[in-house]
């Protein structure tokens, strides 16, 4: 029987990115999902801020949930001492599994991978093929050009208010672990 009550899907870098501030909020992010009892969905790489967020929920006792697609496996270098390492065939299957086996979604600073997965789950929220809660963990204000990309996007008209509301900006981890305790009790 698993250990954990919920379940966290962390999308983040692969890379450490150029503030040391990133590295402490994925440790940080980790460790607290661990003391909360929640499970790390995550990308299963050992490198950069996904690395970071598994080893911190591992020392910290937490269970881990990776899954990387097979072409990554050489260039994510796949963590395979985590609680769960599932393989998949394509990039869109990873997220799509990440996202089957979450409760709700976080969003550290990341690239064009890391963008490609907020876009699909908040896509699908629009469409309502979901309503699982997404934060930005807005480390040093990273994700403050999104969000007024955002606002431009409606009020230009290609969107409604509600997609600006279905990702929530965070400020601190004090106030993500406010938040996913509110949404997962």
């Amino acid at each position: 029987m698993p250990k954990y009550t919920r379940s966290v899907c962390v999308f983040c870098g692969s890379r450490p990115g150029a503030r040391p501030a990133y590295t402490a909020a994925a440790q940080g992010t980790g460790r607290m999902l661990a003391e909360r009892g929640w499970r790390l969905v995550y990308g299963a790489g050992d490198v950069g801020l996904m690395g970071e967020v598994a080893r911190a929920a591992q020392a910290a006792g937490g269970e881990t949930f990776g899954v990387i697609p097979v072409h990554l496996l050489g260039k994510e270098r796949g963590k395979r001492d985590i609680s769960t390492f599932v393989v998949t065939e394509t990039m869109h299957e990873r997220k799509k599994v990440m996202y089957m086996n979450s409760d709700a979604i976080v969003v550290l600073p990341g690239g064009a991978g890391t963008l490609d997965e907020l876009f699909e789950v908040v896509t699908w929220r629009q469409i309502g093929l979901h309503s699982k809660p997404i934060y930005l963990l807005n480390t040093e204000g990273y994700w403050n050009p999104l969000l007024a990309m955002a606002e431009t996007v409606i009020a230009e008209g290609f969107a409604e208010r509600s997609l600006a509301e279905y990702m929530v900006p965070v400020a601190s981890l004090d106030e993500l672990e406010t938040r996913l305790t509110g949404a997962l009790g």
